[in-house]
């Protein structure tokens, strides 16, 4: 299903960008009722989609990230598929096969769950690197390709997958390749005390999500993308951007950010600033954005939170934001 977006005039585009700036606070409020005392994940999630990026979300088993992932779903008002990864799935089961049609005696491609506007990849490091490699086409090309013929995706097509941390049984670790087609990586972490007392007594996760309804559509998706682009960057904020990916470049314990981490770093400071409901990006904006984009670029192993604290060690980002001035 593709949806062409039309030119609009200037007075459309301003009444365009107020309608979608109302949807999206709109949005944000149901789903931190689904997903309690995460209001920052789930804005970064949310800019994570409107960048036009796939989101990566790690944490330990039943933190809620499929929840997340299927709110989110939900309230975009995009076609889904969600599919839960084993170690005995083939590539097959994804992308689809092509099959022989005695009917019409010919060959004939029949489509797997990829072809959906919005698939839920959970527990992705539970298949083999096989099957996680089948991704790696759709995810860049927006296009899946079987026996030497292509197979154009859904637009808007986002991956958004869950995966637990490498500490457990029966996880195969995600390539770099296939960790720098995810735009940002996120974690929850434990629930503060009065979050969790709410989960405790309030309505099952399961029945919120069934009560969620659409607040946006594919049209206002991709309306909002295009927002997203116009969003302005100064050169001030690109000074700022451009030392921070400098100085992620002279360690010797990992590899910098690449001219695609860049771009993606850009883009996701963007998309934050539109969710924030500002025209230009600010130096806050690329900070907020910042360990979420680079950290899994930079090799940075997920550490689950302390469960009494709530605390993790600082983050290669946010060890290399405190080392970077805003304004030289």
């Amino acid at each position: 299903m593709t949806v062409e977006v039309a030119p609009l005039s200037k007075s459309a585009v301003a009444d365009n960008y107020a309608r979608n700036q109302q949807q999206i606070a709109h949005l944000l409020v149901q789903l931190n009722k689904v997903v309690l005392d995460k209001p920052q994940v789930l804005k970064l999630a949310l800019s994570c989609v409107l960048a036009g990026g796939h989101l990566l979300l790690q944490d330990l088993p039943g933190m809620g990230k499929t929840t997340l992932a299927q709110g989110l779903a939900q309230l975009l008002g995009l076609s889904f598929s969600r599919v839960q990864f084993t170690n005995d799935m083939l590539p097959a089961d994804i992308l689809g096969m092509t099959l022989y049609d005695q009917g019409k005696m010919a060959f004939e491609f029949r489509s797997g769950p990829i072809f959906t506007q919005l698939l839920l990849a959970d527990e992705i490091n539970r298949s083999s690197p096989k099957t996680q490699s089948a991704l790696l086409e759709a995810m860049e090309e927006r296009q899946v390709t079987q026996d030497g013929q292509s197979y154009p995706l859904p637009k808007p097509f986002f991956v958004i997958a869950t995966q637990n941390p490498l500490q457990q049984a029966g996880v195969y670790p995600l390539p770099e390749s296939q960790l720098d087609r995810f735009l940002m990586c996120l974690s929850l972490g434990y629930p503060s005390a009065e979050a969790e007392r709410a989960l405790l007594r309030g309505q099952d996760r399961r029945e919120l999500l069934r009560e969620l309804h659409a607040i946006l559509n594919t049209e206002d998706v991709l309306l909002a993308r295009r927002g997203v682009q116009q969003v302005y960057v100064a050169d001030a904020s690109l000074d700022y951007l451009q030392r921070l990916v400098a100085k992620t470049r002279i360690s010797q314990d990992y590899h910098g950010l690449s001219p695609r981490g860049v771009l993606s770093l850009q883009s996701a400071a963007q998309a934050y600033a539109y969710v924030s409901g500002q025209q230009e990006v600010t130096p806050e904006d690329i900070q907020a954005v910042f360990a979420a984009v680079t950290d899994h670029r930079l090799g940075q192993r997920f550490v689950p939170a302390n469960a009494v604290s709530g605390q993790t060690p600082p983050t290669i980002a946010q060890r290399i934001m405190a080392e970077v001035a805003v304004i030289v």
